[in-house]
């Protein structure tokens, strides 16, 4: 059975075509103010890779921010629902999910069968998630991709203690004047962030094995921020942005099967 997942994200829109249990293509475009278009776009391209038509396709469902915004796709998951049921299929022993996108992080507790047991979501607060990364890198006058090794290269915790990311720019930028070394400024980011993530994990329960999920997990020094917030290590599946689609295209097949 060939089925597909769309993941619209606010960032990114990713796609994700599953023959049975085989990933067989997956695309990742820029969300863009056409939400639509970039649905067309990641599909065609998906689409392409595995040499297939749309009409081949025999079942899709969405999820992600615009997940109702699609016309031609009729299923919609929400994400912690997608994110937990491709956690399952994933590593069966994940009992916790964290999902670290561009614009917004959740934690969920997952029962061994992929159902969503609980959740918490860090709304429309850039402070949690990778929009406060980027804002970060640049008043710091570095790359997006420099941020994660440079802070690990951090000899010294420096606390930040701006909750907001206007705040967090000004704080960074007195860093800088009293010559904080940057890989220690890189670091309170990342340790800023993990902060706001461990306390919404927490209110949900922390069990093992944590997964790390979305954009945010290939910073690696955002990884070792949050395993010092949890005290626990951190699982972070290949091609972690590509999960919550994962999911949907699997909550796709789950449907179309016959019951």
């Amino acid at each position: 059975m060939i089925t597909a997942g769309i993941d619209m994200g606010a960032k990114t829109t990713k796609a994700v075509i599953l023959n049975d249990d085989r990933v067989v293509a997956r695309s990742l475009v820029l969300t863009g103010f056409e939400q639509q278009q970039a649905a067309d776009k990641a599909m065609a391209d998906a689409l392409s890779q595995a040499r297939l038509s749309k009409s081949d396709i025999q079942a899709i469902v969405a999820t992600g921010a615009g997940r109702q915004a699609v016309s031609w796709i009729k299923g919609n998951v929400t994400e912690v629902s997608a994110d937990a049921r491709a956690m399952a299929f994933l590593n069966s022993h994940v009992r916790t999910v964290i999902d670290v996108g561009a614009e917004e992080g959740r934690a969920i507790k997952c029962t061994p069968n992929g159902k969503v047991a609980d959740f918490a979501v860090n709304e429309k607060c850039a402070a949690g998630a990778g929009t406060f990364v980027e804002a970060m890198a640049r008043a710091l006058e570095l790359k997006l991709e420099e941020m994660g090794p440079l802070s690990l290269q951090s000899t010294t915790a420096v606390p930040m203690n701006a909750q907001c990311t206007v705040f967090a720019e000004s704080e960074v930028v007195s860093l800088i004047h009293q010559k904080t070394p940057k890989p220690d400024i890189v670091r309170a980011v990342h340790d800023a962030i993990a902060s706001r993530i461990t306390s919404m994990a927490r209110r949900v329960g922390i069990e093992k094995d944590v997964a790390l999920i979305g954009g945010l997990a290939h910073n690696a020094g955002f990884v070792e921020a949050l395993q010092r917030g949890l005290e626990a290590d951190v699982l972070v599946p290949a091609d972690p942005e590509f999960v919550g689609a994962l999911g949907a295209a699997l909550i796709a097949r789950d449907r179309a099967r016959p019951h």
